[in-house]
């Protein structure tokens, strides 16, 4: 059996994602504990961190440590593109290598990371008895800028050719990934599969169709897109429900609903009430290789989506149910006929069997 240590490029606490559902997944296929290492700055600060000291986000209740689970904290200067920071901060990082240390000593250990950074460097070298994995999930140096841009992309690599195995999102990201090795292993996102389940279905269709979206809105999200689809469907509501970052920058028309995110079982609840889904993203560097989870979630929950031009759902133009958008005269066709869509609850059901988590690390091939 095997043990992990996760360096996840989400804390805890927030909302579950992938890394949340993989340590859930392993410990329930070995019974064995997790220590779960949250993220730390990777970057150097920038101007725009100051809003956020001033403006920080709303607190969410914390999410529940299972027993089984150790959340460790490094902390770390926010210096890591520079030379020298790893010395620096493994002066902070002290007590967090004792805890790594005695939490791999004598056990077989799996050490997955999940965001390239020079802690990650330093514990694979530090353990090396244990098998490691980079779980690729997006392209982290599209996020960043200037000489933390350089540096992370570097570290990046490094890390790609020293661990054992080498996992990625998306179709983008493995051939990113397949120019530096010939052995990655696409594994794309999932969904969960039990909250799926709880999800009641609708209980009967209003005259006023709604056209959904549940996630974050920030710089890749593309509001004129949102706009066009408004102006297309003028007696239909365009319902967004997440956080906001950033102004669109014009007015909004008035049946375009804005409303404040919500945990997981609401988020879904909210997407049950779509007729559609929408996934209206930019076509850019920063989403080239995303696989959005919600369009699983969409197609799980008997919804036909109708997504823009990017990433993973440029592969799946002509599937059932799924309509990509190429401009913003094609609203007004791809909506009529999504809305055409029968919602079938038994393919929905076999879709999300087969698009879960479970399935999905299943069929990755670690043997724990």
């Amino acid at each position: 059996m095997t043990r992990l240590i996760i360096l996840s490029p989400l804390p805890w606490e927030s909302f579950a994602q992938r890394p949340h559902k993989f340590v859930e997944w392993l410990h329930h296929r070995t019974g064995e504990p997790v220590l779960w290492v949250d993220p730390y700055p990777t970057r150097l600060p920038k101007w725009s961190d100051l809003g956020r000291l001033w403006n920080p986000p709303a607190p969410r209740q914390p999410a529940a440590t299972p027993s089984w689970l150790t959340v460790l904290k490094p902390g770390g200067l926010p210096i890591e593109p520079l030379p020298g920071s790893g010395w620096v901060n493994r002066l902070v990082w002290r007590h967090a290598l004792r805890v790594i240390d005695e939490f791999a000593n004598g056990s077989p250990t799996l050490l997955v990371v999940g965001k390239p950074s020079v802690l990650a460097r330093l514990l694979l070298q530090r353990l090396r008895h244990c098998s490691s994995l980079y779980d690729a999930m997006d392209d982290f140096p599209a996020f960043y800028s200037g000489i933390s841009r350089s540096a992370l992309a570097r570290c990046e690599r490094l890390i790609a050719q020293r661990v054992d195995r080498l996992w990625a999102s998306s179709s983008g990201l493995d051939a990113q990934w397949r120019n530096h090795r010939d052995d990655v292993h696409l594994v794309h996102n999932g969904l969960d599969l039990p909250a799926i389940l709880a999800v009641k279905p609708p209980t009967g269709s209003a005259t006023q169709k709604v056209f959904g979206y549940v996630g974050t809105m920030a710089a890749w999200f593309d509001w004129e897109w949102v706009v066009a689809l408004g102006r297309a469907r003028p007696n239909d509501e365009i319902r967004l429900m997440g956080p906001v970052f950033g102004n669109p920058g014009f007015q909004l028309p008035g049946n375009i609903v804005v409303l404040p995110a919500g945990d997981h079982g609401a988020a879904l609840e909210a997407m049950a009430e779509f007729d559609v889904g929408l996934i209206p993203f930019k076509s850019n560097e920063l989403t080239a290789a995303v696989d959005p989870i919600k369009y699983y979630e969409y197609r799980a929950l008997a919804l036909p989506v109708i997504s823009t031009d990017f990433g993973e759902m440029h592969g799946r133009a002509g599937l059932p149910g799924v309509f990509i958008s190429q401009s913003l005269t094609d609203l007004a066709t791809l909506a009529e006929a999504a809305l055409q869509c029968e919602r079938d609850v038994d393919e929905a059901r076999a879709f999300a069997l087969q698009h879960s988590w479970e399935a999905r690390f299943d069929a990755a091939g670690i043997h724990a």
